[in-house]
C-alpha cells in the first residue's frame, strides 16, 4: 500500500515482503527543498534541561523543539520523511512514541530509526531526535 499525504510526499507503510510496522513507515521519498534538523533534546530557550529523570516531559520538549527548527525552515510534521531516536534506555520509547502521535497523524508516520546509548552530551538527557523533511520546492 502506498500513500500520498500531499503532492511532494509518497510513502509505503510495509513495501512487499516486508513485515508492517504500526510505529513508522519503511519507505518515504518526495520531491522539493531537503532539510536536515540536528539531533534535538529537551533543552528550552536558556539551555536548561526540561523534565529531569521523566522521559514523557523531556520528548514532549523534545517535540516542541523539532517544530521550532521545522518552523523556521518553512515545514511542519507533516512534512518530516525520517526521524531518528536516540535514547539511553529503551524503556523510553512509549512515552516517544506517544509524543510524536500528538503531532504525527498515524497514517503520515515517517521512516525512523532507534537506538539506545550508553550517554548524551549531559548526563541528565534521556533522549535525542533528529528529523529529515521535505517541502515542495516551492515551500507551499
Amino acid at each position: 500500500m502506498t500513500t500520498t499525504d500531499s503532492s511532494h510526499l509518497t510513502r509505503i507503510p510495509a513495501p512487499e515482503g516486508i513485515s508492517p510496522s504500526p510505529q513508522y513507515s519503511h519507505v518515504v521519498w518526495g520531491t522539493g527543498r531537503f532539510i536536515a534538523i540536528s539531533g534535538q533534546c529537551s533543552l528550552d530557550e536558556k539551555g536548561e534541561v526540561v523534565g529531569t529523570g521523566d522521559a514523557a516531559a523531556q520528548a514532549r520538549q523534545v517535540f516542541e523543539n523539532l517544530r521550532r527548527c521545522l518552523a523556521a525552515a518553512g515545514a511542519g510534521f507533516g512534512d518530516v520523511v525520517k526521524l531518528t531516536y536516540f535514547v539511553t534506555d529503551m524503556a523510553h520509547l512509549p512515552a516517544v512514541r506517544d509524543a510524536r502521535a500528538a503531532v504525527i497523524p498515524a497514517d503520515r508516520l515517517p521512516a525512523s530509526t532507534a537506538v539506545q546509548v550508553s550517554a548524551l552530551f549531559r548526563p541528565e538527557l534521556l533522549l535525542e531526535v533528529e528529523a529529515f523533511a521535505i517541502v515542495p520546492a516551492d515551500g507551499v
